[in-house]
């Protein structure tokens, strides 16, 4: 067995960029219409918690149609994709991805493995926790904003970037397409992109797995105020609000909202707000766009990305598509 490589972890974020960028995004959010706030914000140490046990909740199948994804065909997508680094985006813990690790272990092929997250001690766990599993794989770790920091990503050998849970869908049209242009940009050719997305199906399963029969998936989007409370010292008094999770068939997203049930005046001294709720006033906190095959084709190629192959779940829920640069 080949030695134990050390993981190398580089921190691109500003120990200030969590305050600064949730200050600047609470300012712009609460000034727009409807009013926002970006879903990063929902993911502290309680809102993580909540998330993973969403995942598991019998509603919510994107999490087990993806994973049965790579299960099935981890060795198709490491043989297509002839990567020898492996690179995610937003990886947390990095669970779905030992399962392409495992594919890539069965080969021999791959020399270094890159999470990016911007949580710096899930980082440092995680790869201390791949290090040992894969010994003879260099990790090489980035705490940073994947938005923000895709010109840092690792260099090695022929990369494959995997972004994977649906993720791409809580970005709007425009910022998608500049995510996507902007990686491409900073792949090399013969590079490739393994992206997961949630496919169009009915309203009615669509909605269930936003509105769980638990309410765990509205306490997580209920959160975010949480959040604000705690890191900016707002007032937001939490059983002021509830949970609105809708279906826009004309953009094919899902819209999460929290809509106040009464006129309330909340400060937020952190970032020098006030704000004048009316009664029935929403803040929209997260979108998840549903996708059909072509489309996400389109935009890959709009990027100048082509796609490999695709992949979907059995239910053709789910799709993971590889995309490569010429």
């Amino acid at each position: 067995m080949p030695p134990v490589k050390q993981p190398v972890v580089s921190v691109l974020l500003d120990p200030d960029w969590a305050s600064g960028s949730l200050v600047e995004d609470v300012r712009r959010g609460f000034a727009s219409h409807p009013r926002a706030l970006p879903p990063k914000w929902l993911y502290d140490d309680q809102g993580s918690e909540l998330f993973d046990e969403i995942t598991r909740l019998p509603e919510y199948y994107p999490f087990a149609r993806e994973h049965a994804i790579l299960t099935d065909h981890a060795d198709e997508i490491v043989a297509a994709s002839g990567a020898t680094t492996l690179v995610e985006l937003g990886s947390g813990t990095s669970e779905k991805t030992r399962i392409l690790l495992d594919a890539f272990a069965a080969t021999g092929t791959l020399e270094c493995f890159a999470p990016v997250d911007v949580s710096e001690s899930t980082l440092r766990t995680a790869a201390a926790q791949i290090s040992q599993r894969y010994p003879g794989v260099q990790v090489e770790a980035v705490v940073g904003d994947f938005t923000l920091h895709l010109a840092h990503l690792p260099r090695h050998g022929r990369r494959m970037v995997a972004f994977l849970g649906g993720t791409i869908g809580n970005l709007y049209h425009e910022e998608r397409a500049a995510f996507l242009g902007a990686l491409a940009d900073v792949l090399e050719p013969g590079d490739s992109l393994l992206l997961g997305t949630d496919l169009v199906k009915s309203a009615d399963r669509l909605i269930a797995a936003y509105n769980d029969e638990r309410g765990v998936t509205a306490e997580f989007v209920l959160n975010s105020l949480r959040v604000l409370n705690r890191e900016l010292g707002a007032d937001f008094d939490l059983d002021g609000f509830s949970y609105i999770p809708f279906w826009d068939a004309h953009m094919e997203r899902m819209d999460l909202r929290l809509r106040s049930e009464m006129p309330q005046r909340v400060t937020i001294p952190g970032a020098d707000v006030v704000l004048d709720l009316a009664s029935g006033e929403e803040i929209r906190v997260e979108i998840s766009t549903k996708f059909r095959v072509s489309k996400v084709a389109a935009e890959l190629e709009a990027a100048g990305l082509g796609v490999t192959r695709v992949w979907t779940d059995d239910a053709g829920d789910f799709a993971l598509t590889l995309a490569t640069k010429a």
